[in-house]
């Protein structure tokens, strides 16, 4: 009868250290902004600062993944720009909701 392996472990050969090392500077990087936001969420106090210091932080961490997990830092710029401009956008159009819909709240009362 022929041995069996353990079969639970996959292993990619040949391993790409470079690779390797990009994904994990790139959890470093998501990590570090992650842990900016934690410690700003405990230490300023809620306002336009704080909120605009999450937005700020997550638009560049949703800008990270874009660039490295769906590769698009490799793809033609073009379809670059067709993503991140209606991004820009639609935060635009967020805030101006937000603004009216304020302004209209107080008139009302």
């Amino acid at each position: 009868m022929a041995s069996h392996e353990n079969k639970s472990t996959l292993e990619v050969l040949p391993r790409d250290e470079a690779k390797i090392r990009k994904i994990w500077k790139t959890a470093g990087i998501l990590l570090i902004l992650t842990s900016i936001e934690f410690v700003f969420a405990f230490t300023l106090p809620r306002g336009l600062l704080l909120y605009a210091v999450f937005i700020g932080l997550t638009i560049w961490k949703a800008k990270y993944i874009m660039m490295e997990f769906m590769h698009l830092g490799e793809e033609a710029k073009p379809l670059f720009y067709s993503i991140i401009v209606p991004l820009i956008f639609l935060i635009w159009l967020v805030i101006a909701l937000v603004k009216e819909g304020t302004e209209i709240f107080i008139i009302r009362w």
